[in-house]
């Protein structure tokens, strides 16, 4: 796989849709990116607005409105389409019911097409919709993968990052198990420069204050709920981290991301899909990297892992 013939089709042209498709472009990831919406009309809008904004940037690359026969040769297929969040919630396990017709359809579509390329899920609920994707499409477990914990990964690396007056990119430290309220954080593996977090808060009292791990893990959990009841969606920071795992795969970088991906014995856990660190490439999920997490933190993914599994019963599978 090169540039010269990457495809990504991404099924939904709604904000997070769109948003992604412009991220790819606007990094020059993909040769050809393909929009698939029901409503046409948006997907062609969207489609042709951003064609127009290739001219600016520095490679020609296209992008249009297609039809699920677009999917056979394409590398990766991007799902984004979901139920609206119901009113007044902030749990995104509630999209699941409405969700799971949504999805169906999607994955019949595609996969009666001849797609065998690598999914990656963004519907929410992401874990739960991941495992679906997985069970309907009959592809190889290594070839689904959730965004997950992806963007809750880069908001506490933030906040961590504003206390100490840092890049973001220097510190270390990954939110696992379910994108959700259940999540977890591996604390004990943390770094920041390469010292163990436990240090960088001894020695820095003054910046850390009074600024606990608890505080830290709350405020990502609300973070996204923060933009959601102010402006009805997210769809800037879910988009880079998509997009950054669809590089990933296009480029076959070897990068490790905290994605929703299936687990075959890691951490005691099986055939479950939930967000732990990931080597990801060309096939996919490459490798899952398992973390010795301390005894606290075990519990805490088993207990997340028991939250998702419990929503399995309900997809009829």
């Amino acid at each position: 796989m090169s540039f010269k013939d990457s495809k990504v089709v991404i099924v939904g042209a709604g904000n997070v849709g769109s948003t992604t498709a412009y991220s790819i472009l606007n990094q020059a990831i993909a040769e050809e990116v393909v929009l698939i919406d029901v409503n046409k009309d948006k997907a062609y809008a969207e489609a042709l607005d951003m064609q127009h904004s290739i001219y600016f940037m520095n490679r020609n690359m296209t992008i249009k409105a297609g039809d699920y026969s677009e999917c056979r040769d394409a590398d990766v297929v991007v799902i984004t389409a979901s139920a609206p969040m119901p009113k007044d919630s902030n749990n995104r396990l509630e999209m699941l019911a409405p969700s799971m017709k949504i999805i169906g359809d999607i994955v019949h579509n595609v996969m009666s097409n001849g797609f065998d390329g690598v999914f990656v899920v963004i519907s929410n609920p992401v874990d739960i919709m991941s495992y679906y994707v997985w069970k309907l499409s009959r592809l190889p477990k290594n070839r689904i993968i959730g965004s997950g914990t992806t963007l809750d990964t880069a908001r506490l690396c933030g906040e961590l990052a504003k206390m100490y007056n840092l890049d973001a990119k220097s510190v270390e430290a990954f939110v696992m198990a379910e994108h959700g309220d259940s999540e977890m954080v591996s604390w004990s593996s943390a770094t920041i420069g390469g010292k163990n977090l436990n240090d960088v808060f001894a020695d820095n009292a003054d910046r850390t204050k009074s600024t606990t791990r608890d505080d830290l893990l709350e405020r990502t959990k609300k973070a996204g709920w923060e933009i959601f009841n102010r402006k009805g969606n997210t769809c800037y920071g879910i988009a880079s981290s998509a997009t950054a795992i669809i590089k990933s795969i296009l480029f076959n970088e070897n990068r490790i991301l905290p994605v929703s991906v299936c687990l075959n014995g890691e951490y005691g856990l099986n055939n479950l899909f939930l967000s732990v660190p990931t080597i990801i490439n060309k096939n996919g999920a490459k490798e899952i990297v398992e973390i010795r997490l301390a005894k606290e933190e075990k519990a805490l993914l088993e207990r997340s892992a028991e939250t998702v599994t419990a929503f399995y019963k309900e997809l009829n599978i």
